[in-house]
């Protein structure tokens, strides 16, 4: 089966677009605690050895692809990539952690602050990212090829809106799961039914006698 590249574009997507919200409910469910989150991470790295690791093995002893050339330069930025993802991720999940502590020492809600972490890092990584891209050129042989080359405004003005976008609309699904109650609505109350006399005693909940019933009060 081949996949398109937007296919490739929409599987990325929607795989570092779930990551904030599972990671955080995992470490939760694991209890919440220092411990917890290193367990969580514990999991992600299980996960990054399976796919990352296990597969491409496979992949080249079967012979299914080509060994490519060892190069120093390849192996070391490739594993400096692995390093900053790896990086990435443990960052999310004591992010989440701290923000939850940060509220809780606060006397606030626990998700005012952690209803910020998912809309500035996805917001600040397309901008990072091209920032770091406009002035790093590397070339073949040559990794410290720095040129700064100035884009138009359009550029600048994408940055902003791409940025300024990804943080509203995450930061509005943040607030709205945030506002909603541990117990959800509260079911209405019963309306006590009106009397037109003031001095008329309810006897639906008392238990009283015939002969006392008829000396009280009646409308």
């Amino acid at each position: 089966m081949s996949i398109p590249w937007w296919g490739y574009v929409l599987l990325a997507g929607l795989a570092w677009g779930t990551y904030v919200p599972i990671i955080f409910y995992g470490g939760s469910e694991l209890g919440g605690k220092a411990n917890a989150r290193l367990m969580a991470i514990l999991c992600v790295g299980v996960a990054y050895f399976v796919l990352a690791v296990v597969v491409p093995l496979v992949l080249f002893v079967t012979g299914q692809e080509e060994r490519p050339s060892l190069k120093t330069t390849g192996l070391v930025f490739s594993g400096l990539a692995g390093v900053a993802g790896a990086v990435g991720a443990i960052c999310v999940v004591f992010a989440s952690s701290a923000a939850v502590k940060q509220a809780a020492a606060d006397g606030v809600n626990p998700a005012t602050y952690r209803i910020y972490i998912a809309p500035l890092i996805f917001g600040l990584a397309p901008v990072i990212n091209t920032l770091m891209s406009s002035v790093w050129h590397p070339k073949p042989g040559d990794p410290w090829h720095f040129e700064v080359e100035l884009p138009g405004w359009k550029l600048f003005a994408g940055i902003l809106l791409v940025g300024v976008g990804t943080f509203l609309v995450l930061y509005s699904k943040e607030e709205a799961e945030a506002t909603k109650g541990p117990g959800g609505p509260k079911p209405a109350q019963p309306i006590p039914a009106a009397t037109d006399n003031p001095n008329r005693i309810d006897t639906t909940s008392r238990n009283l006698t015939p002969a006392c019933e008829a000396a009280l009060p009646t409308k």
